[in-house]
């Protein structure tokens, strides 16, 4: 992981966590935690099934501030890389770190992936890291996707597992509800789970032209921060715990806040703030 991408204070947009779960503040600054933090271990285990040979092209779908990008970029030396991403500050960002490290063979476009008129059979695989999760029509998302693709070209996507078997998003709903256990589509937040069934997603995949769809299961915590407060700034970013606050009256906004205090703390640890999660690795090849 980069240092910058740890350290950076940078501005970090609604589109970087629609994306990955349920959309922060436009304009949240984080100084102490970022999104590449969180998921450190999960892009690990992602970067092992990219299966990117080095002549290969390959589209990276809500790339951020493009470690992902990068990651793909050292895998297909001899061939190239796209991220691309809706977020303005975030392709500016991931456009100077790919410069500080010179990396060549990388480019970066605004666009959103759903819609954007990608180059038809230009790439032999497209990834994704809690990218795709957010489509408002998933099938003409992935059908635009497989037409980027060349024929045999491979999806390899990583989504979040159902709610329940996500203990940071349990953990939260529960805080915020006073002990009750609140999905939190159910809060009003755009669903981060809307890809957690197979059954469900391989369906999607199917109708938008892809097939031979696989299930891998990640079992990896997400990082909160070094500590309690640094916790508490990036879960109140969450759109999810942000909208409940918003809707309170002070004194519920207290307490609610110090259910969420009471929640991280048992969480911490002499290496931060750590939740359990399971999310999916999907791969899927057009037909």
């Amino acid at each position: 992981m980069d240092s910058d991408d740890r350290n950076h204070a940078d501005v970090v947009t609604e589109a970087e966590q629609v994306r990955a779960r349920e959309a922060p503040a436009a304009g949240h600054h984080l100084s102490r935690v970022d999104y590449d933090a969180e998921l450190r271990t999960h892009n690990e285990m992602l970067r092992q099934a990219y299966g990117i040979r080095p002549h290969d092209h390959v589209l990276d779908i809500g790339c951020g501030a493009g470690q992902t990008t990068r990651d793909a970029a050292r895998l297909a030396v001899a061939g190239s890389v796209v991220g691309v991403d809706i977020s303005a500050p975030l392709i500016e960002r991931a456009r100077r770190l790919t410069e500080a490290e010179g990396l060549h063979n990388v480019s970066f476009e605004q666009a959103d992936a759903e819609t954007h008129h990608f180059p038809a059979e230009r790439f032999d695989v497209a990834i994704s890291r809690f990218g795709t999760m957010f489509f408002g029509d998933p099938v003409a998302a992935f059908t635009n996707i497989a037409r980027a693709l060349r024929r045999e070209g491979r999806l390899v996507m990583m989504v979040w597992q159902d709610h329940h078997r996500n203990e940071w998003s349990v953990a939260i709903q529960r805080a915020l509800a006073g002990g009750a256990d609140v999905p939190a589509a159910a809060l009003g937040a755009p669903d981060p789970f809307s890809l957690a069934d197979p059954a469900t997603t391989e369906r999607v995949l199917d109708r938008a032209g892809f097939g031979e769809a696989t299930f891998t299961e990640v079992h990896e915590p997400v990082y909160y921060g070094p500590d309690v407060a640094a916790a508490l700034e990036w879960v109140c970013a969450f759109s999810c715990v942000r909208d409940v606050l918003q809707r309170l009256d002070p004194a519920s906004t207290a307490r609610a806040r110090e259910h969420l205090l009471q929640t991280l703390a048992a969480h911490a640890g002499g290496d931060g703030v750590w939740f359990d999660s399971r999310a999916w690795i999907v791969t899927a090849r057009r037909r």
